[in-house]
């Protein structure tokens, strides 16, 4: 058996999809609001001057504090189902289909959330890690529960869920330098729908 790993958003789908649930999901006060004060930090991260993860974060603490869980949850669930299908690659899904008929493992590893991945995922039978958000008293804190899924922490998730030296060959697909690390570890990566050119790193 081998294993297929790919980064969700430009990867399997055309466009960075947590901007669209952020706008389904935060309630419309919060959102106006939202757009004056996160600005200056979605202007650096315009600039290269501030992280994406650093962005990602604040918009959740500011967009998720104190919502309940169940709120949020029905917000996942019909975005899965309504909005998702319409951004999908027919590559990317073809792909996961091929490997799939192979009887390779097929893993989903994205810095995504998986109020709305868990569900996408489960209906399309592969198998996901991602980020998530830290959850009290019924109520969503807008902190990430444990590090956000990108760069090194996807390597990190994959080799506790899947070791990479238990599949005969790994397979890695991404599309932005959040995914450098994983394509590393991969015999055979692809970015941006591109081959990659073999290195010494994951065997390739």
């Amino acid at each position: 058996m081998d294993l297929a790993l790919f980064d969700f958003d430009g990867t399997i789908t055309e466009r960075d999809t947590m901007p669209d649930f952020m706008l389904a999901a935060v309630r419309p006060g919060r959102v106006a609001v939202g757009k004056l004060v996160l600005l200056p930090l979605v202007l650096g991260y315009k600039l290269g001057i501030v992280s994406g993860s650093v962005v990602r974060a604040a918009i959740c603490r500011f967009g998720f504090w104190g919502i309940p869980a169940t709120e949020l949850e029905q917000h996942g669930s019909v975005f899965a189902e309504s909005f998702l299908p319409s951004v999908l690659r027919p590559q990317a899904m073809e792909r996961t289909a091929w490997h799939k008929a192979r009887g390779d493992r097929v893993v989903v590893v994205s810095g995504g959330l998986d109020l709305y991945l868990k569900h996408w995922a489960k209906a399309h039978g592969l198998e996901l890690l991602c980020s998530s958000l830290e959850l009290r008293g019924g109520r969503y804190t807008g902190r990430y529960q444990g590090a956000q899924c990108v760069r090194a922490e996807k390597v990190r998730r994959v080799q506790v869920a899947f070791p990479t030296d238990t599949y005969r060959r790994v397979f890695a697909y991404g599309d932005t330098p959040e995914d450098h690390d994983l394509l590393a570890m991969a015999h055979e990566a692809y970015y941006r729908w591109q081959p990659m050119a073999p290195t010494a790193q994951g065997g390739r």
